[in-house]
């Protein structure tokens, strides 16, 4: 055992040290996503921030989705989704994108065979039949 009180006051003072600093480090790591929302202009920052708080007492597992949901949104372009699924339908006057669906729907038709049911599977899954035995592809 040392008996130099002055190492046992040194080692006593950085254990406290790296203590308090890991402390404020989990608390200043917290609230990222907070302050992600804040500069974002995010309008449930607020609930980003409680959530945050939240987040300390289950150790942090909220924590990756805050992150996400603060992120997600942007005041150039809110949350990023379109009201259309093409980008030149908007365009369009009500009498001509009635059209283009017609076209559309006529299109779609002249691909189905006559005397089978359409499904509704995707063009790239529909010529496939998956046997649940086997993972090859039979027909097509």
């Amino acid at each position: 055992m040392i008996d130099d009180p002055f190492l046992n006051y040194f080692a006593l003072g950085v254990l406290v040290f790296v203590v308090v600093v890991i402390f404020y480090g989990i608390i200043a790591i917290h609230d990222i996503p907070h302050t992600i929302a804040k500069s974002r202009d995010h309008p449930h920052q607020d609930a980003i921030h409680a959530a945050g708080w939240v987040s300390l007492f289950t150790l942090h597992a909220l924590w990756p989705f805050l992150w996400i949901w603060a992120m997600a949104y942007r005041p150039e372009r809110g949350w990023g989704f379109s009201k259309t699924s093409q980008g030149n339908s908007e365009n369009l006057t009500p009498a001509e994108e009635l059209a283009e669906l017609r076209r559309r729907i006529a299109d779609l038709e002249c691909h189905v065979k006559p005397g089978t049911k359409p499904s509704l599977e995707s063009p790239a899954t529909s010529n496939r039949n998956i046997h649940p035995g086997r993972m090859t592809e039979v027909g097509g």
